[in-house]
């Protein structure tokens, strides 16, 4: 059976009036956990990925048989779909609110995440995202707000350097699909590479729902660039380098970490060879202090290999389980005050936020993919 949090202290009474006797009662508390993210449609993936890790966590923590505050406690995760969509997401979240969840990890996107902040932040509850990285998320002034990875004026600004200084690129296009995070990431992206040298020649847009780039491609084309950057999803990056090569366009598509997926081997086909230059929130996954152990339990559990964003949920439900044992307590408000203490090392990497709720050590892996498999090729770290 479950119970809110504001049940636990008077449990915690029952079960000491038992003189140090194990209850049924007792054993039983459960500490319900939210995630939102996308598990239908074809940003599923990605949330898919997400909850994963976030299980894969749980079930290692009731393992230990957790207690907080005396009182054993088993946790639950509450996972909903919120179809990528702000409208969807700020239903979501109301429901989490009234149930008065610990703690929510999500939400997938920069514009889900950002579109409910306050509600969470009403209701006290902490919001951790494991992959939404506009810089607006964390700068709302809001104390319920952490993220997981880097955000995207770190990521921009890598892969800007990396087209400048690694592939020497002199006139580049830049295109996004107006969604918060693609739109946030190409600004950036647009901003430091011409503070680099570089010349932007072509500004275009499209949308997450978009497949057909036909005439945003031969515009761009007829500018002859040496690179194009894309900020937005996977879905769209490709069928859009597909597309790059069927219009001729023999240049690099760059990206951030929406592009940097393991299924983009797949919607990409032979054009993704060598073709595509995308930047990760934190290091490769071969070389995070947990990663390699994370992936061989990963996919001997779920019979896939890591999408992306998998260990970055793990560590946040770690930093949730982290925060309850420092303030001994699993009530929301109580959680996010142990947020802003919590430092411990992660799969990721070490865990400790600043006071907008960001890593306070970031880093950035810029990679490329060659015989359909992943290559990191430089790390960059604050």
């Amino acid at each position: 059976m479950q119970r809110p949090p504001f049940a636990l202290a008077a449990l915690a009474i029952l079960c000491a009036a038992n003189f140090g006797l194990i209850t049924r009662a007792c054993a039983d508390t459960v500490v319900v956990i939210g995630y939102a993210g996308a598990l239908t449609g074809a940003q599923a993936h990605f949330g898919k990925d997400s909850e994963r890790g976030i299980r894969l966590a749980i079930d290692e923590i009731n393992a230990t048989h957790p207690a907080i505050g005396g009182q054993p406690v088993s946790f639950r995760l509450d996972a909903q779909d919120d179809a990528a969509d702000p409208k969807t997401a700020t239903t979501v979240a109301q429901r989490f609110a009234d149930q008065h969840v610990s703690a929510v990890i999500g939400h997938q996107n920069s514009g889900t995440s950002i579109a409910v902040a306050q509600i969470y932040a009403k209701a006290g509850i902490a919001e951790l995202t494991p992959s939404a990285t506009s810089p607006q998320f964390t700068h709302l002034g809001l104390r319920t707000t952490f993220r997981m990875l880097a955000n995207d004026d770190f990521l921009g600004a890598a892969v800007a350097r990396y087209a400048s200084e690694k592939l020497h690129a002199g006139r580049i296009a830049v295109m996004d699909d107006r969604t918060a995070y693609g739109q946030g990431i190409a600004d950036v992206f647009a901003h430091d590479v011409g503070a680099d040298g570089a010349q932007v020649v072509a500004r275009e847009y499209t949308t997450d729902q978009a497949f057909d780039f036909a005439a945003a491609l031969t515009l761009i084309k007829g500018r002859s660039p040496d690179a194009i950057f894309y900020g937005g999803m996977d879905t769209q990056g490709g069928p859009m380098l597909k597309q790059m090569r069927k219009y001729g366009i023999a240049v690099s598509l760059l990206g951030g970490d929406g592009l940097c997926t393991q299924e983009i081997t797949r919607l990409a086909g032979d054009a993704l060879n060598g073709n595509l230059y995308c930047a990760d929130g934190g290091r490769s996954l071969a070389k995070m202090p947990g990663g390699p152990a994370f992936q061989k339990k990963f996919q001997a559990r779920y019979g896939e290999p890591v999408q992306l964003y998998a260990p970055y949920a793990y560590d946040a439900m770690q930093a949730i389980y982290h925060a309850m044992l420092d303030q001994q307590s699993t009530a929301p408000e109580r959680v996010v005050e142990g947020l802003h203490k919590v430092a411990f090392d992660g799969v990721t990497g070490r865990v400790q936020f600043d006071e907008h709720g960001d890593l306070l050590h970031p880093a950035a892996t810029i990679s490329t993919f060659k015989g359909g498999q992943k290559q990191a090729l430089t790390e960059v770290s604050q």
